[in-house]
C-alpha cells in the first residue's frame, strides 16, 4: 500500500542512470501521485561537465520512457528554474525523495515550507547506489566518461 497521496522528487536526470531509477522507484513506491520536478537547462550550467548536459527535452523523453516502460501513470513532470521549484507553493504534497546526497536539498524545501505557512514535507531518503569502481554512480562521472549508466567503468583510449 502507498503511504503518501502526493510525493515530489526533483533533479536534472540527465544520464538517467542506476541512481535515478532507484530514486523514482522509490517514489512510485511511497507514494499514489509523484510529481517530478525537473530542472530547466539554464539551471545546469554550473554542474560539472556542463557542457555535456543532455537538453532539457532529451532529459524529459528519457523520463516519459523510462515511466512507460514500468507502467507509472500517476505523475506529472514539472519544468524547474530554482532547487526549490513548487515545492513550497504546493500545499498538497506529502512527502520529498531524496538520496543521501540531495537530503539536504529536502530541508530547504521544508524551510520554505515553513515560510510560506506550510506544512513541512515527510523525507524520505534513499542510500547511494554505488559503480564498479566503488564511489557513487552520478551523471558528473558519465559526463566525464568514467562510468556508463549502469556504473561500469568505461576504458579510456
Amino acid at each position: 500500500m502507498k503511504k503518501y497521496k502526493k510525493v515530489v522528487v526533483g533533479g536534472t536526470f540527465d544520464r538517467l542512470h542506476l541512481g535515478h531509477k532507484a530514486l523514482l522507484r522509490k517514489a512510485f513506491e511511497v507514494g499514489k501521485y509523484v510529481y517530478i520536478g525537473l530542472t530547466a537547462d539554464e539551471m545546469t550550467k554550473k554542474k560539472p561537465y556542463a557542457e555535456k548536459i543532455l537538453p532539457y527535452r532529451i532529459r524529459l523523453n528519457d523520463l516519459l520512457k523510462f515511466f512507460e516502460v514500468n507502467g507509472y501513470k500517476n505523475y506529472r513532470i514539472i519544468k524547474i528554474h530554482s532547487a526549490i521549484g513548487f515545492t513550497a507553493e504546493m500545499k498538497e504534497l506529502d512527502a520529498i525523495v531524496v538520496s543521501e546526497e540531495t537530503y539536504k536539498g529536502a530541508l530547504l524545501v521544508n524551510k520554505a515550507r515553513r515560510e510560506k505557512g506550510l506544512k513541512p514535507l515527510e523525507i524520505v531518503k534513499i542510500g547511494i547506489v554505488k559503480s564498479k569502481l566503488g564511489n557513487k554512480i552520478s551523471s558528473s562521472l558519465i559526463r566525464a566518461g568514467l562510468i556508463d549508466p549502469f556504473g561500469n567503468p568505461r576504458h579510456r583510449r
